[in-house]
């Protein structure tokens, strides 16, 4: 609830503090006295527009503080949060501030943290809402209509259900529109990497093969030379009878000398006999290796083609060749893994299209109920209007379909509260259609049956009684203090039925002195409670009479 008021060197009102109680609390006073200057000051405090007129005279700068005291658990405070504000765990406290300097300059605070003036507007229509001649927020926004209704009907559960229906199809289809993307990308690829994947697969490279087949061209390509070289030196080595036999002819002429010489020529003989075998080998290791260096020109055409082929791959990879084999089995998976998500798309699409239709279900099922909910509400607020002196309009929650693309975790209409303020004329808006007075009480009407569903904890109506008397007031009275019973309640007034019904009065004053005409407000004790009801019911010449009828008042109200 609102706590208290500071206001200082707002427009008449030089230094004034005012604190608030729980329940009805009403403002009276002469035509002209400033009521209506409480409400803009408040309005300032709660971020409305900041007119430098508003500023007293000849003051540099006017400022208005509103405290409210919450419950923990309100909203308020989880909405504060959402601005970037800080609050203490179990905190209660919430005070708005608004400066404002001769030349028109603002500033905002709430809890003593400077914030934005929108911060300040977001988070004031959450603690107070101003009906009447000053309405610009609550019940004639659209925007919120909805969920009143939805908070009158009880649907907090057919909205929780479609949220989560809602968020599980959205989550579902974003993870469908980034598999699609990524399987876009690939398939816009896949005809480069096909094509790649068969030119590697036509030449299967192997790890190591460009060693092997570099060595092997070099090889051939000096074959032909050495070729030559090794048959000259195995002539050489085998003209006549050749190296090897000769060494063996001698061995054989020397094992016949005489035994005793024999015997001396031994190690002579030994090293005769290696040097006969060491022949033996290389000659046949020479014979080999020119067998082997035989040139075979189409042998190193097809190494070299394979060679180059493979180099000119890996040119084209960026990469080396001995990793043509890993990317040959990476485009392999890579295109398999194309195969397996044209079918997990299709799979995710029937998921999502599942998703969608359960959305859609709850969605229609929760239109079921709002409509059930708005004959309600309309034919509670309509038992409302005859007493209040509007019998002859008409109330109804429009329920408007939007276009399937635009359904969301609210559902798929909007709501707007309508009225016809006379038979056969059209619904329209209340706003549009309303006049200060009507509007004030078509919000009160609307207020006694949206009781239930909840408000801002501070309802300000402005004139609610405005061009009504007797018993219509009496009926507006008897509202007002129903929904006092609930909630707090603040009501400027020029009706004595109203006023009687207060829990808390004050009246507002104009006083001359010495600097200028100031706005003075001051609580009301019962007996000065009474002079004031009489001065309603009379005007400035108070009777005897006037004030029985004001005890009288007081005494039913009670």
């Amino acid at each position: 609830m609102l706590k208290s008021l500071s206001i200082r060197n707002i427009v008449l009102i030089d230094n004034l503090r005012l604190g608030f109680s729980p329940g009805l609390g009403i403002l009276t006073g002469e035509t002209g006295a400033g009521k209506s200057i409480l409400l803009d000051a408040l309005s300032l405090a709660l971020g409305g527009r900041a007119d430098a007129g508003l500023v007293r005279l000849g003051a540099d700068q006017g400022a208005v503080t509103a405290e409210f005291e919450l419950e923990p658990s309100h909203p308020a405070f989880t909405q504060g949060q959402g601005l970037g504000l800080a609050f203490a765990a179990g905190e209660t406290q919430i005070i708005l501030r608004r400066t404002l300097t001769k030349d028109g300059r603002s500033r905002a605070f709430i809890n003593d943290e400077p914030v934005t003036v929108a911060a300040l507007k977001a988070l004031g229509a959450s603690l107070i809402e101003i009906h009447g001649q000053h309405d610009d927020r609550g019940l004639l926004n659209p925007a919120g209509h909805r969920a009143l209704l939805d908070a009158f009907g009880r649907l907090d559960d057919d909205i929780a259900a479609l949220t989560e229906k809602y968020r599980d199809w959205n989550e579902a289809l974003a993870r469908l529109e980034v598999v699609k993307a990524d399987l876009a990308v690939k398939q816009a690829e896949e005809d480069y990497d096909r094509h790649c994947y068969d030119e590697l697969k036509a030449i299967a490279p192997k790890v190591d093969e460009e060693d092997q087949l570099a060595e092997a061209r070099s090889l051939m390509m000096q074959g032909e030379k050495a070729q030559g070289q090794l048959a000259d030196i195995l002539a050489l080595l085998e003209a006549g009878e050749g190296v090897e036999i000769t060494i063996r002819k001698a061995l054989r002429r020397l094992e016949r000398l005489p035994v005793e010489l024999v015997n001396h020529l031994k190690p002579a003989l030994n090293a005769l006999e290696a040097a006969a075998n060491g022949t033996e080998e290389g000659l046949g290791a020479l014979h080999k290796t020119h067998e082997a260096l035989n040139f075979d020109a189409d042998a190193l055409d097809q190494t070299e083609e394979r060679l180059f082929g493979l180099r000119a791959l890996a040119r084209k990879h960026k990469c080396q060749v001995n990793d043509l084999p890993a990317l040959q089995e990476n485009l392999k998976i890579k295109l398999a893994a194309l195969e397996e998500g044209d079918q997990s798309l299709k799979a995710l699409e029937e998921k999502v299209l599942g998703k969608r239709t359960r959305f859609e279900k709850a969605a229609r099922l929760l239109s079921r109920a709002r409509k059930k909910a708005a004959k309600a509400l309309d034919a509670g607020v309509g038992g409302e209007l005859g007493p209040l002196k509007l019998e002859k309009a008409r109330f109804r929650s429009a329920i408007k379909p939007l276009a399937v693309e635009n359904w969301g975790p609210e559902g798929a209409e909007r709501v707007e509260f309508e009225i016809s303020t006379n038979p056969g004329a059209p619904f329209a808006p209340l706003v549009k259609i309303a006049s200060g007075g009507e509007l004030a009480r078509f919000i009160l009407a609307l207020k006694v049956v949206l009781a239930r569903a909840g408000s801002a904890p501070c309802l300000i109506f402005d004139e609610v009684d405005s061009s009504i008397g007797g018993a219509v007031a009496d009926a507006v009275g008897d509202r007002l203090g129903r929904l006092a019973e609930n909630t707090q309640v603040l009501v400027v007034t020029h009706s004595p039925q109203v006023a009687a019904r207060a829990s808390t009065h004050w009246r507002v004053d104009k006083e001359d002195r010495e600097g200028g005409t100031v706005t003075t407000i001051n609580i009301l004790d019962d007996a000065a409670r009474r002079e004031e009801i009489a001065r309603m019911l009379s005007g400035a010449n108070i009777t005897d009479k006037a004030r029985a009828a004001a005890g009288s008042l007081i005494a039913r109200a009670e």
